[in-house]
């Protein structure tokens, strides 16, 4: 056991104020947990103090009250069991209080303890596990083991969130994948469509061409394939986009707020969709025919389909939202003008200028973007025989397969990075090599070789030996060893930047960012109050999902600022569930590609998954929460006989206590438990059953507290809690409804059973947890 200070409290408040001084601190009252839980260094951060709770006076004490039984927070649990206090109707809490382990244990440990105790699992309590063996996911790790491994013990009614998904975290929008996948494998593609909209209004775009890291965080790769999260989300878009009138309804309330957004692509159409839900007026200023960005122009065709993009604007549009299209800020209009008409501004204008990389002969080469944007001219008259594309990222391998398509005889590509090192997604490198492309790694720009007629012949190249410094900041240094790659066409994809000259002599310098970019907060706000910005403007050239994510931001942000506060949707409650033989299928189901020979230009590349393909997909989604059970007797029949529990600061309802996986997440820095109060129950029969390995042990296995009142043999009320089946204590709420008005028998609690058990979902090793709950429930009707 590592160092600590120790300090006796006198009094509650004193023990508050010093657990909130110190960094990292820990009450101890009985100690029967926490010392094992010091020995074996299983808690995050090593506490550098100790307060000693059992010196306070006057906190260990068991009082009549009248209509209740009052506790102190230091009671022994030896004292609990031998008062005649709980010796008639509130038998449940004496009984609940002898299960505790030995008559050692329990003349130290106390009620405030028991009830604040963590939760029980052989993984996060494995000795080594803070030195990096087991970093499960109650102590910040990714992965609960239990899903996978020995699960005999653990909960049989489904898992809760311990704070984030690696799966989630890595998506810069923030999705929450895991539940939007438990809806689809309920069938409730309404209900996943309503999560993921939460964050992202365009998924039938985002599946196709995000790169979606996230499934290289999925907890899957530890197995076998990561879950295919873009097949399952398209599958989800698709059916959004086809009930579009659904999912992109017409506000109910308007605002009487006008917004204004410069710029129709991802960031911009986000922020649109959101601030027209909340009621605001918003209209786009698009400086392209149509809407959509750089989805609609420098995506090619065969891996976003135009007709996607289209049909989402259309849906937005049909929201009430304006766009002018054809109209550029700058010239056909000012900011100025835009702001003063507009409560507030959004700026998208996203990154279309061509670089210059001041390389002799560069005025020769095309740009890729611009490239990507007139392929169709490309259709009607023949592309070079030799194309070489410069640069590593996904809109180089989309020039790359574009002149591939287009009846390139040789398409070779050079690019600065080594092969791990390339932007590009693996798939879409993958899918360039497969029809053809020749990818150079490690070679840098050097000069354009043109013959006597002036046409380009090939490109000068000169050796890349590290891209970035030793700071990780964009600066290559070169060899001397050179290569010249033959060539008829260059086109450079080497980046885009931003252009800010529509902003005006007015905003361009209040704007600008060192960088040149627009310059933002966290909140995407400039430094014009009600001017915010987002997407590639404000960040540089970037994926989708980026500037999805900074139009979410935007238009909350701008909410608040025209004085509405955005609503925030919370999170699903309930436990979370997974499909418990499809987690063990290792090889994910991805779209069906079409064969290289029939690939063109003007047809998708591929054919999303069928509803129940993705719902089939989504089973093997481990939905990865902490799947241990609540260790402590007492909360299980705190929750029955509906106790409060009081605080330095506070009153809880024992169920609202006993809401979360650890029941002190609930407190406040430095607040303390300092009296339970027991409702007494005239005229009810209580009890507490439990099931345990070994009577030494006090892990209940499974556990029930009971509180049933009867008139001439019918149950007139009953209440049910269940112990060691799930995270929290859980009321078994259908069960009393099929008991009450009944009268006693074997046939009543096999009902009784099945209703309570209807939404469990026992793992591999622990559905005998199940006849354990049903010969409880059968024990607390006494037949």
């Amino acid at each position: 056991m590592k160092n600590f200070e120790h300090s006796n409290a006198a009094s509650f408040e004193q023990a508050a104020q010093e657990l909130q001084a110190a960094k990292y601190s820990q009450p101890i009252a009985g100690g029967t947990d926490l010392l094992g839980t010091l020995k074996t260094n299983i808690l995050p951060n090593y506490p550098s103090l100790v307060v000693n709770l059992k010196t306070i006076p006057d906190a260990a004490y068991i009082r009549d009250m009248g209509d209740k039984v009052a506790m102190g927070a230091l009671t022994t649990l030896a004292d609990v069991e031998k008062s005649d206090a709980f010796a008639g109707e509130l038998k449940a809490v004496a009984e609940a209080a002898h299960s505790v382990a030995t008559p050692i244990i329990r003349n130290s440990a106390t009620v405030g303890g028991n009830l604040c105790q963590d939760v029980r699992c052989w993984y996060y309590r494995y000795p080594d596990a803070v030195g990096g063996k087991l970093l499960c996911a109650r102590k910040g790790g990714d992965e609960c083991y239990a899903i996978q491994g020995r699960n005999q013990y653990h909960s049989i009614m489904g898992g809760m969130h311990t704070g984030h998904n690696a799966c989630s975290t890595e998506c810069p929008a923030g999705t929450d994948i895991p539940a939007y996948m438990e809806k689809i494998r309920a069938n409730d593609w309404d209900g996943a469509a309503e999560i993921i909209l939460r964050v992202n209004p365009m998924p039938m775009l985002t599946a196709r061409v995000c790169p979606h890291t996230c499934q290289t965080k999925c907890n899957q790769c530890q197995h076998g394939d990561s879950v295919s999260i873009h097949s399952v989300e398209r599958a989800l878009g698709d059916y959004i986009l086809a009930h579009a009138d659904k999912f992109y309804p017409a506000p109910a309330q308007e605002t009487g707020k006008k917004v204004s957004i410069v710029g129709g692509g991802p960031a911009g159409l986000t922020a649109a969709y959101y601030l027209r839900k909340a009621g605001h007026s918003v209209t786009i200023y698009e400086k392209m025919e149509e809407a959509g960005g750089v989805m609609m122009y420098g995506i090619p065709e065969y891996r976003l389909p135009k007709h996607y993009v289209r049909d989402l604007v259309k849906a937005i549009v049909g929201m009430g939202v304006v766009i002018k299209n054809n109209t550029e800020v700058g010239k056909d209009i000012t900011l100025e003008e835009i702001k003063s008409a507009s409560d507030t501004v959004f700026l998208d204008t996203g990154a279309w200028k061509q670089p210059i990389l001041g390389i002799d002969g560069e005025s020769l080469t095309q740009f890729g973007l611009n490239f990507l944007v007139e392929v169709k001219k490309f259709m009607t008259k023949q592309i070079g025989k030799e194309v070489l594309v410069c640069g590593g990222g996904n809109v180089a391998m989309d020039v790359a397969l574009t002149a591939v398509r287009l009846g390139a005889q040789k398409v070779k590509l050079v690019c600065l990075e080594q092969r791990d090192e390339m932007p590009a997604s693996a798939e879409e490198i993958a899918r360039a090599e497969e029809e053809g492309v020749e990818i150079f790694n490690g070679w840098g720009l050097k000069k354009v070789i043109t013959g006597a007629d002036g046409k380009i012949t090939g490109l000068e190249s000169m050796k890349c030996l590290s891209v970035r410094d030793e700071s990780g900041r964009f600066n290559p240094s070169y060899g001397e060893e050179t290569r010249v790659f033959s060539s008829d066409c260059i086109i450079l994809a080497t980046g885009q930047k931003v252009d800010i000259d529509f902003l005006g002599e007015k905003y361009r310098e209040e704007l600008k960012s060192a960088r040149g970019l627009i310059e933002v907060g966290e909140h995407r706000d400039t430094r014009s109050p009600g001017i915010y910005a987002g997407g590639d403007a404000a960040y540089g050239p970037s994926v989708a999902i980026k500037a999805i994510r900074d139009g979410g931001i935007a238009a909350r942000s701008m909410s608040r600022y025209m004085g509405f506060e955005p609503e925030v949707p919370a999170r699903d409650k309930g436990f979370t569930k997974f499909d418990a033989e499809r987690i063990y299928i290792t090889k994910g189901a991805v779209e069906k590609d079409t064969p290289v020979a029939e690939r063109c230009l003007d047809k998708e590349d591929s054919t999303s998954l069928t509803m129940e393909e993705a719902r089939a997909e989504a089973g093997r989604c481990m939905n990865c929460g902490c799947y241990s059970v609540n260790a402590s007797d007492m909360a299980t029949v705190m929750v029955a006989l509906d106790a409060e529990i009081h605080t330095t600061e506070q009153t809880f309802k024992a169920a609202d206590f006993f809401s979360v996986m650890h029941s002190v997440d609930q407190l406040k820095p430095g607040e303390l438990v300092t009296e339970i109060q027991v409702p007494k129950m005239p005229g009810y029969r209580t009890g507490y059953l439990k099931m345990r390995l070994r009577e030494a042990i006090d892990f209940a296995v499974t556990a029930l507290a009971y509180a049933y009142k009867e008139e001439d043999g019918v149950i007139v009320d009953a209440r049910l809690v269940a112990g060691g089946i799930a995270p929290v204590p859980v009321r078994l709420t259908a069960a009393e409804q099929v008991l009450i008005g009944k009268k006693k028998s074997a046939e009543l609690a096999q009902e009784a059973f099945a209703a309570a058990m209807k939404d469990a979902q026992p793992m591999k090793e622990n559905a005998y947890k199940l006849q354990e709950v049903k010969a409880q429930i059968v024990r607390s009707l006494e037949l």
